[in-house]
């Protein structure tokens, strides 16, 4: 399939003239007939260094395509998986660390430079920064706390950890965009997914507790007492596993359901009278206090949106078997837990054998990376307007665009092929997928000179640059408020739902709406230098993927306008579900070696394989489309490899990548997304066109006689 020696002679004389200093100019490389030459080299470079041509890819498609990456990546220490995703992540934080560094002469920039220094400085956090926040840790004060419990009230423990610290436990209360009208916000009422420590880890993460536990009684100057607070923590890890076997027992693909179809919408007053958690929990009081936050009243007819009823029933039985300093000591450690990273080394230190048992990591990251990833994650617009006056091409946005209209007029054509569906629902299929809305590269606005928008965002925060820890509260509470406000607010379709600087794409259903981020925009993905080949095969499956999202098992109960409501005929509603099986028992099949033999859930990643699958069809039709309107594109040099097979080879090496084995036998459990292999050969495995393109016969691995399809 491909000329490997004229491939290895060409690359080596191109490296070895740059090696001895021949440079682009003394190339003639400043013409930009030249300079595409040069990339088409540097490109099919890429390209074979990730490949292994010695695996047959009729057989095993991902070794074919990425073996050679996988041959020279090694994972990190600090890393748990390493992919192409991640390698792109970690590139990207390497920009914006020189872009922090350097800042800009705007409030916005300011404040992110603040928080990164004051991380950066944060390596040695002082008790006294966390010594207010976790003075109700009773772990810590049982005698303060035993005089004190007779008064512990459960609704004021909540509602505090909800709006001021945007830790929504036990009891899931946050406001977001009503699914029956997505132009309007309303509160919902939902389970809480926990961690809950797998066999073989539980007594890392019990010691990990312990050690946390005494290291802030040692901090906070109390006696040192190891028995009872080894006892207390004890009693929280059973107190914690049984509320994350409660709530995780309603699974990723139940919880659709119950979005679909059982869920309830219920005014406060009779709320709190016929919800099974309402015996010794006031609702009324527990969400007046979480909106008094932010100054609003809650009416007595106030709609409340209730989803697991049957969690609720349980969390009432738990509850009333463990007394009230257990539960207190559950919200203080759950909040203690997800600022472990935000404390002096030393406490990282102490969750290095739970993260070892966990994950297979044997090293914290560098604090450097931790500090640009909290910036980059708590003040998404400031930084993404440092990234992309940095490193986006802004011509990119209009290039991608054109190719989001191409693939989505591709997924209407496709409609009339599908025999399993009635004219009425491919009408409105139609409808719906002509109303995406799509966000591509940054919001305009982050750009601008003199940007009050910009500044207004983050006007409120009151950062200081030796406090980081109490920077970090300060963003917890700012980010509790932001969304506890829009109650009352309209919903604005215009507002980003993810930053610039993010290596990946999303949907959303409530919106409609595609969000293709600056930092997803580089190749591998895209690049406007690059092959279409390359580009339909890399962003324009990842296109067809968010599109298709829109008519999974999850995003089909919502209708054009982002409003849950049922648009399908009876015919083809049944229809979906009967094609839905054929992917469900094609990916259960699949037994991840890594995993220890482990099944991938073909149900918990039904929606991710179906947008996989739509994803790759569509794009690939796309790109035969394009080169019918625009002509065949030149060879890559040194390599005797079709259009049609570099489609396939890109879309395969997005997702090269390996994870280690603690890793793979957790995300197995609740990873929605298949493991990587099986996202390639799952997809390819169904789509005859990828046969074709390779040549392979009917009952080879990659050409198996039952093909499964929805989209």
């Amino acid at each position: 399939l491909l000329t490997w020696s004229s491939l290895v002679f060409g690359h080596q004389l191109l490296l070895l003239l740059l090696s001895i200093g021949v440079g682009v100019k003394t190339l003639g490389f400043h013409n930009p007939h030249h300079l595409k030459y040069l990339t088409l080299w540097w490109t099919a470079s890429r390209i074979i260094q990730n490949m292994d041509p010695t695996s047959e890819p009729c057989n095993d498609f991902y070794q074919y395509a990425c073996g050679g990456w996988l041959n020279r990546h090694v994972i990190p220490e600090s890393s748990s998986r390493y992919s192409i995703f991640d390698k792109l992540r970690d590139d990207l934080e390497i920009i914006l660390k020189g872009e922090e560094q350097k800042g800009l002469a705007v409030p916005a920039a300011t404040f992110s430079k603040f928080l990164l220094r004051s991380n950066i400085l944060g390596s040695k956090v002082p008790p006294s920064s966390y010594s207010y926040a976790l003075r109700s840790f009773p772990a810590l004060t049982f005698y303060e706390f035993k005089f004190l419990e007779p008064y512990w009230v459960m609704e004021e423990k909540l509602s505090m950890m909800n709006s001021q610290f945007n830790k929504r436990l036990l009891i899931d209360m946050f406001v977001w965009n009503d699914d029956r009208d997505s132009r309007s916000h309303i509160i919902y009422v939902s389970t809480t997914p926990g961690p809950s420590a797998q066999l073989g880890v539980r007594e890392a993460y019990l010691q990990f507790m312990i050690s946390i536990a005494k290291m802030i009684r040692a901090d906070l100057n109390f006696t040192k007492d190891d028995e009872f607070v080894e006892n207390e923590m004890l009693l929280v890890m059973k107190f914690e596993t049984e509320i994350a076997n409660v709530s995780n027992n309603i699974k990723a693909w139940e919880t659709k359901q119950l979005l679909s179809s059982n869920s309830n919408v219920l005014s406060i007053t009779p709320y709190q009278v016929s919800t099974p958690f309402s015996q010794n929990f006031n609702w009324t009081v527990f969400i007046q206090i979480v909106m008094s936050s932010v100054n609003i009243n809650i009416l007595e007819n106030e709609e409340v949106v209730v989803y697991g009823v049957p969690y609720l029933q349980n969390l009432q039985e738990i509850i009333s078997k463990y007394p009230a300093r257990t539960i207190q000591n559950y919200l203080v450690w759950r909040l203690v837990q997800d600022q472990i990273s935000n404390l002096s080394h030393r406490f990282k230190e102490a969750r290095v054998s739970y993260r070892k048992a966990l994950y297979g990591t044997s090293l914290e990251d560098v604090q450097w990376r931790e500090c640009v990833r909290y910036v980059n994650n708590n003040m998404e617009s400031a930084v993404g307007a440092l990234y992309v006056k940095q490193s986006f091409a802004g011509e990119s946005k209009r290039m991608v665009s054109d190719l989001i209209q191409k693939v989505r007029e591709v997924f209407i054509e496709t409609l009339n092929e599908l025999q399993w569906m009635d004219e009425l629902s491919k009408k409105r299929a139609q409808e719906k997928a002509t109303a995406i809305r799509e966000q591509i590269g940054y919001p305009d606005y982050i750009l601008e000179e003199q940007n009050k928008k910009l500044d207004d965002e983050y006007y409120q925060l009151n950062f200081k640059e030796d406090m980081f820890f109490e920077n970090t509260l300060e963003n917890l509470k700012s980010n509790a408020q932001k969304s506890l406000k829009k109650l009352r607010e309209k919903v604005d379709q215009d507002v980003w739902i993810i930053g610039a600087a993010v290596v990946n794409a999303f949907y959303s259903p409530n919106r409609n709406q595609i969000v293709f981020p600056a930092g997803i925009l580089q190749p591998p993905f895209f690049s406007k230098q690059q092959l279409q080949a390359l580009n339909f095969g890399g962003i324009g499956m990842v296109i067809g993927h968010e599109i298709t999202h829109g008519f999974d098992d999850n995003g089909r109960n919502f209708d054009k306008d982002g409003n849950m409501l049922d648009w399908w005929s009876n015919f083809s509603s049944q229809h979906f579900k009967e094609q839905t099986k054929c992917m469900v028992y094609q990916y259960s099949n699949y037994s991840w070696d890594l995993a220890g033999g482990q099944h991938v859930s073909g149900l918990g990643t039904l929606g991710e394989n179906i947008a996989d699958n739509g994803g790759i069809r569509q794009a690939y039709k796309a790109y035969i489309k394009w080169v019918e309107q625009e002509g065949q594109e030149p060879r890559l040099p040194g390599l005797n490899l079709t259009h049609e097979q570099l489609f396939f080879i890109n879309f395969a090496q997005v997702w090269c990548g390996s994870y280690r084995p603690e890793y793979a036998s957790q995300s197995i459990k609740t990873d929605v997304h298949s493991p990587l292999k099986y996202r390639v050969m799952g997809s390819l495995q169904n789509f005859e066109a990828f046969s074709e393109a390779f040549h392979c016969h009917t009952g080879t691995v990659m050409h198996p006689e039952e093909k499964c399809r929805v989209w």
